[in-house]
């Protein structure tokens, strides 16, 4: 696991409070308060969450994004969208990959300024994860 947690300095408790990290020995750790009671969430308990929610959120509008995502790339043509679109369809291999290489740190700035939060309960579940513009889980992706 990456030395950082994936998603730190993006990640609120339940009452809208920052959520911090530590260590216990190596183990990169969310901290959350607990009326007073400092409680040391493993991250990779936290970031699995978050990962497999936005794969759901992905799920059904692979095609869309592919599109998109080559477009910004500036490589519309049918191979590079069907790579994408290949990478969107296994996000579950990249995960592993992730966790041990982490998100860059002007990344995770760019999305704490673009609004994404997750917000988790005192025991680490994932209550939430916000982002402007996300797309609906339960939309039709053909709508």
């Amino acid at each position: 696991m990456s030395n950082q947690p994936l998603f730190a300095g993006l990640v609120v408790d339940e009452y809208d409070q920052a959520v911090g990290v530590a260590y216990v020995g190596e183990e990169p750790c969310y901290v959350v308060d607990d009326a007073g009671f400092r409680r040391h969430i493993s991250s990779e308990q936290v970031d699995r969450q978050v990962l497999h929610t936005l794969r759901e959120m992905i799920e059904g509008h692979e095609d869309l994004l592919a599109e998109q995502a080559a477009k910004m790339l500036g490589q519309e043509d049918l191979f590079s969208r069907a790579v994408i679109m290949n990478q969107l369809r296994n996000m579950d291999k990249q995960f592993d990959n992730v966790l041990q290489t982490g998100i860059p740190e002007d990344m995770r700035a760019y999305l704490g300024m673009m609004g994404f939060r997750v917000r988790i309960n005192v025991h680490g579940e994932v209550l939430a994860v916000e982002q402007p513009g996300m797309i609906d889980p339960d939309s039709d992706p053909g709508e």
